[in-house]
Order: C-alpha cells, then structure tokens, then sequence
C-alpha cells in the first residue's frame, strides 16, 4: 500500500526512440506535420495529428488516388483533388487467416 513515487526507480536503459521508418514499396516516404497533414507538391492531405513527427508511406495505386500507410497498416486513400482520406475499414484489425475453407 504505497504510493507509485515511494517505489519509482527510473530506467537503467535510455530511451533513443524508434528507428527510422523506410517504405520500399510506396512511392514517396513523407513525415506528417505537427498538424497533422501530408504537404507533398502543394497538397495538403489531412491525416491526423495522432501522427505527428512519424513517416507515413504514400503510393499511387490509381490514377490520382494515393494509398496511405503507417507501418503494415494502410490507414486510407486519398485522390489529389477532394485531399481528404477516406479510411479504410479497419486498418489495425487483425489479419488471421481462416483455419478451414468452409
């Protein structure tokens, strides 16, 4: 029955933070602003400022529609003249495979 400051002992281990984010497969890697917006060639695109300061990768996969992903995780599209992105269903539910084909 302590209180947590009575016990806290800070970390042996210095946090540096996570590793650079690289996305091969896309066509650009580009960092959200503080706003939370892609600026890549005088578009804004509106992602989220939960993101923030991290690399998103972007890649056209259509004529003027672009897909946006954060880590394995396509987050929505985008088409360069509405530049809002449309979500897609669920971009971190779990990708299990079905045990049987029925």
């Amino acid at each position: 029955m302590k209180y947590p400051s009575e016990i806290y002992e800070p970390s042996e281990r210095e946090y540096k933070g996570i590793e650079p984010i690289f996305y091969p497969f896309h066509d650009k890697t580009v960092r959200v602003t503080r706003c939370g917006r892609i600026c890549e060639g005088g578009l804004k695109v509106s992602v989220s400022s939960s993101f923030a300061g991290q690399d998103v990768g972007i890649k056209e996969v259509e004529d003027g529609i672009w897909v946006v992903t954060f880590l394995d995780y396509d987050l929505g599209y985008f088409d360069e003249n509405n530049s809002r992105i449309e979500p897609v269903d669920d971009p971190f539910d779990k990708k299990v495979l079905p045990m049987s084909r029925e």
